[in-house]
């Protein structure tokens, strides 16, 4: 049951970073990734809002932080849950791994990225 919950999260995460995305590439144009952008932002924000409302002003049901966490916020944007791991690394004091996980991520993740790209054209 948890698992569908946490799709039934998901699947509206997915529609609301379709709808956010698609209005703010329409209203600012197509010249830079504003959509992209504005759903990693919002996202962000939201997982943090979340994230403290349940940890530090009631607890919310462990079903619903992953409903809304993993599920809605998670297929919104994974960009939030890196930002969240990041935050909770630097707050906790281990400043050196938040700089590694923030430096790797972007760095092996474009790397990825190139090389999909490179062995997508090769296929």
């Amino acid at each position: 049951m948890k698992f569908l919950a946490i799709g039934l999260g998901g699947f509206f995460g997915a529609i609301a970073r379709h709808s956010i995305s698609r209005f703010t590439q329409s209203y600012f144009g197509s010249t830079f990734p504003w959509g992209t952008l504005a759903v990693n932002i919002s996202g962000s924000f939201l997982i943090g809002l979340v994230y403290a409302i349940a940890a530090e002003k009631f607890v919310l049901y462990p079903q619903l932080r992953s409903v809304l966490i993993i599920g809605f916020i998670g297929s919104y944007t994974t960009f939030s849950a890196f930002s969240l791991e990041t935050f909770s690394l630097m707050e906790s004091g281990n400043l050196l791994q938040a700089a590694g996980n923030v430096f790797m991520s972007l760095t092996i993740c474009l790397v990825a990225v190139y090389s999909g790209t490179l062995l997508g054209r090769l296929v």
